[in-house]
Formats: structure tokens, sequence, C-alpha cells
């Protein structure tokens, strides 16, 4: 089994915290999206695991060294393809051609999910989904009497259904995804302008492929700063009880509400933290209140009250009672 993750966009709804970071490694309680995404399918895929292929942008050796070294943890090879520009989810999945060979699943690196399922291997494929209440914004699925998929529509502009793709796929023949995706290219069969997954996937139906609805119970959406810091509550939720603080954090004279997510070297100093706060690497937190936030790493935090907020790396801020959103290497004071 291979798994391929696209993650080449940068995320520009989540700036300015994409702006100096690709979204898929922002962190959600402690760990980047995409390293939280890798192991949910990892226990999804068990054993057989062979290959993680990230499919990234120009994102830098420093990450690519970094994904390679998840893809090792996780006990499997690595590999690394570019996405040189932006051309829809089907041109994404297209630049890992090599890896599409044999079962995989495709997973994109801009949600988080928690389910209880494994995957049957005898089944040609399993797009799974949610509903939602609002469809219109994703592709959807219509389900047939016999349970299998009877059509793929992306971001309808009438209802068609309320099933939601949410991004995670399992195609028993790697080979037969590949060669619908350099159809479509190769005869510039846009929908939207864009090169789409879901035109693939109704080739593939169309030819006579059993593809089923797969459901998951909690889906968790990184796509701005407000659903981030909720996906980070819930992910804090689902962890509660385990050790989320690291030995190395000093507190003095401070209160820490679980669940909360506390970094090495974190020194808080007079301060309220929590519930739901994440607080990256060598931060230090002075005279402050906050909830329900994410902060990154190695930032000075003095004399705030601060709920619903995301701060980046190398922040400085000093301030009053405010929901924020600051980017890397600011300063406000």
């Amino acid at each position: 089994m291979k798994i391929i993750i696209p993650m080449a966009g940068r995320g520009s709804r989540l700036r300015p915290h994409t702006l100096t970071v690709p979204k898929p490694l922002i962190p959600i309680a402690g760990k980047p999206i995409v390293q939280r995404l890798a192991e949910d399918i990892t226990q999804m895929v068990g054993e057989d695991l062979e290959e993680i292929a990230f499919i990234i942008g120009d994102f830098g050796d420093a990450v690519e060294r970094d994904l390679l070294e998840l893809a090792e943890n996780l006990g499997a090879k690595g590999r690394i393809f570019h996405q040189e520009e932006p051309l829809g989810t089907g041109h994404a999945i297209l630049c890992a051609a090599e890896a599409l060979s044999g079962p995989v699943v495709v997973a994109f690196a801009d949600t988080l999910f928690r389910a209880d399922f494994t995957i049957d291997p005898s089944l040609d494929g399993v797009i799974w989904v949610k509903q939602v209440e609002d469809p219109s914004a994703f592709g959807v699925v219509q389900i047939a009497e016999d349970g299998t998929i009877s059509d793929f529509v992306e971001k309808p502009t009438e209802f068609v259904s309320d099933l939601a793709i949410i991004g995670i796929y399992y195609f028993k023949s790697g080979e037969n995804l590949r060669a619908e995706l350099e159809y479509i290219i190769e005869h510039d069969i846009r929908d939207k302008g864009e090169y789409q997954l879901t035109t693939a996937l109704e080739a593939m139906r169309k030819k006579g492929l059993k593809l089923y609805p797969g459901e998951v119970g909690d889906w968790m959406d990184c796509g701005n700063k407000d659903v981030t810091v909720e996906t980070n509550q819930r992910v804090l939720d689902h962890l509660k009880g385990s050790p989320l603080i690291a030995s190395s954090a000093v507190s003095e004279n401070s209160t820490i509400i679980p669940p909360c997510y506390i970094g090495e070297g974190v020194v808080l100093k007079n301060c309220t933290i929590g519930p739901h706060v994440s607080i990256g690497a060598k931060t230090t937190i002075e005279n402050s209140t906050i909830s329900n936030s994410i902060i990154q790493k190695n930032s000075q935090i003095f004399n705030a009250e601060l709920s619903n907020s995301m701060i980046g790396n190398h922040v400085t801020y000093r301030g009053g009672s405010t929901s924020v959103s600051i980017g890397d290497f600011s300063v406000l004071e």
C-alpha cells in the first residue's frame, strides 16, 4: 500500500501564517497537520505501508528532509514530488505518477479526521464523505440504491447531495487512476478551469468500477484561522488524558486548565492558560490569560488576554484583551 499526500498549496485563507510556513506544516496540538494526517492514515493501512509520496511546492530543502523523516518514522519510504503551478486536484495527484501503482490511499493535507475503520482491499475504491450543511463549497457524491456512488459533482450550484468529499480516497489500482488523470490532462478536460479528480472518478465509474462511500465520524478543517483554532480544540479534546505538557516546561505562579499542549522549554509566569491552548517550544508567556488559541515556537507574550487567537513563530506581543491572528516574525506592542 502507498499513501499519496498532495500538499502543494500554500493556503491563502490562512494568511498571514502561511506566508512563511506551508499550511500542512502548521501545528495542531503540537504536531504539523500533515504529520497527524499521515499518522491517522498509517493506522488505516497497517503494516502493509510501503511508501508515502508527498506532492509539494517550493517549500525548501529543510521541509523536504522533515517529510522524508516523517515517512521513515512511520516505517515507510518517503518520496518527494513537485507541483510547479496549481492546476487542480487531478493535476496535483498526477505529479506523483510514479507512485500511482498498486493499492493507494490519496489524502489531501488540509484536513484531519476521526474514524474507526479499516480498508477493504477487495473494493475498487472508497471515497470518504461527510454530511455538510452547505455542499456548494465541496465536491459531493450521489449514492445509488446498491450503495455505490452514482455521480460526482464538483461544487454544485444547485442542491444534488449534501455528502461532501473530505479529501481521502482508496483505490485498489493506482494504475487505473493514473490512466484517467493522464487522459483528462492530455485532452485538456477541465472543470471550473482546473483538472479535477472528480472528473477522473466519474470516468472510472462509467467504465464499471464500483466506488463506495466511506463515512467519518469527525471531519476537521484547517482552512482559516477560526476553523484551525476550532480543530486544535477538538484534537486536544480527543487527546485528553495523554501527556501533553513537556517535562522541561516551567510554570511559575500559573494555572493550566486542561486540555492544553505545552511544548519543550515553555516558560509561564503569572498566567492562566487554557482550556484548549497549544504553545510551541521555547515560548515565554507572562502576566496573561489565554484560552482556545494556538501560539507557536520562540514567541514572547506579555500582559495579554487572548481567546480564539493564532500567533506564529518568533512573535513579540504586548497587548490587552482581544482575538488576534499574527504571523511569524512580527512585533506588536
